[in-house]
């Protein structure tokens, strides 16, 4: 801006309220300033006026690297942050490593809001946190608090979409793998008994308790195979957890989906390979970045937000792994 001002023999105040269209110099001398600009190269800096009013044009995004989908959000969250001019950086929750240390490595670096993927945290936590910058949390329902917005699916439509699909094939002994204690589990929960109930199957449904990781859908699925009754379909806490299952049953010689019919919940990129081909319920990944960049933003520029909790529609994608139940199903349920 010094070296504008110097090119068109002006203030460097003067510039500064030509560039931010302030009233207060000549049109001769608006033009002066713009061409010795243009001449330049000059690009405003405006991480810099930013941080002149205490504020940063960085988004620091917390995610859990083992985590499929939330690699597909951060695919999406840099393009829609770069496009309204914002930087993003990157920190990563491990299982070993407290959520709270990754979030405040975040702060360290001013970062102006925060956008968590799927945080663990409890909610008088992330409440504290909303109080001391913009945060917006990606993929869980909570109750609302000032400085925080929600990004989600709607788990209970999509749940329930899977669970009416599957019935609609035949089957009625519908088992679901939950995600315990991880994110969006509780909604997926209660919306696959709720599905069962309102099919009338109730005396079919069974949680079987596990995690958003192929290792917990590996060991439910060891569990259904020592028990010796399997069910004619499963629906996972999430893809990660169907692929643990779909593995095992695979490597036991159950005929995925000819004996069992197995759905995920994401639709991560490795549920469309060929080999792999699973139903499951689709998250649109590039939309909840776009609307979790864009609250995260509104907060931190102090506009409007309206809605602080968005929910996207989820859709059913159907690939190989589900089908009609085989015959000896029926006579089961006939019983």
């Amino acid at each position: 801006m010094a070296d504008v001002a110097t090119r068109a023999g002006v203030s460097r105040t003067l510039v500064s309220f030509v560039l931010d269209g302030k009233p207060g110099a000549s049109e001769a001398t608006k033009q002066r300033v713009l061409a010795a600009a243009d001449e330049l190269g000059y690009r405003p800096d405006s991480a810099a006026r930013l941080l002149a009013r205490g504020r940063s044009r960085t988004l620091g995004v917390l995610m859990d690297v083992r985590q499929l989908f939330e690699a597909d959000l951060v695919a999406g969250i840099y393009p829609a942050a770069e496009e309204l001019g914002y930087e993003v950086l990157l920190s990563a929750n491990l299982p070993d490593r407290e959520e709270s240390v990754s979030v405040e490595a975040l702060l360290s670096h001013r970062c102006g809001s925060l956008i968590l993927l799927g945080p663990m945290s409890g909610t008088e936590y992330l409440h504290g946190l909303a109080g001391k910058v913009p945060v917006v949390v990606v993929g869980r329902r909570l109750d609302p608090a000032p400085g925080l917005a929600t990004v989600r699916t709607d788990d209970v439509k999509g749940i329930r979409e899977a669970v009416d699909y599957l019935v609609e094939l035949g089957h009625r002994d519908i088992r679901h793998v939950d995600g315990g204690s991880d994110p969006g589990s509780p909604d997926r929960r209660r919306a696959y008994r709720a599905a069962m109930r309102r099919h009338g199957i109730s005396e079919y449904a069974k949680v079987i308790p596990g995690a958003h990781t192929e290792e917990a859908g590996a060991e439910a699925a060891r569990v259904m195979l020592a028990d010796g009754d399997l069910p004619t379909a499963v629906l996972a806490g999430n893809d990660r957890c169907a692929l643990g299952l779909l593995d095992v049953f695979t490597r036991a010689g159950v005929d995925i989906p000819g004996e069992l019919s197995l759905i995920g919940y994401d639709d991560s990129r490795l549920s469309d390979n060929p080999r792999i081909d699973l139903t499951t319920v689709h998250q649109d990944a590039a939309a909840l970045a776009r609307h979790a960049v864009r609250l995260a933003i509104e907060m931190l520029e102090e506009r409007e937000i309206g809605s602080p909790d968005v929910v996207l529609e989820p859709e059913l994608v159907v690939r190989g792994t589900t089908a009609p139940p085989r015959q000896r199903s029926t006579s089961v349920v006939s019983k």
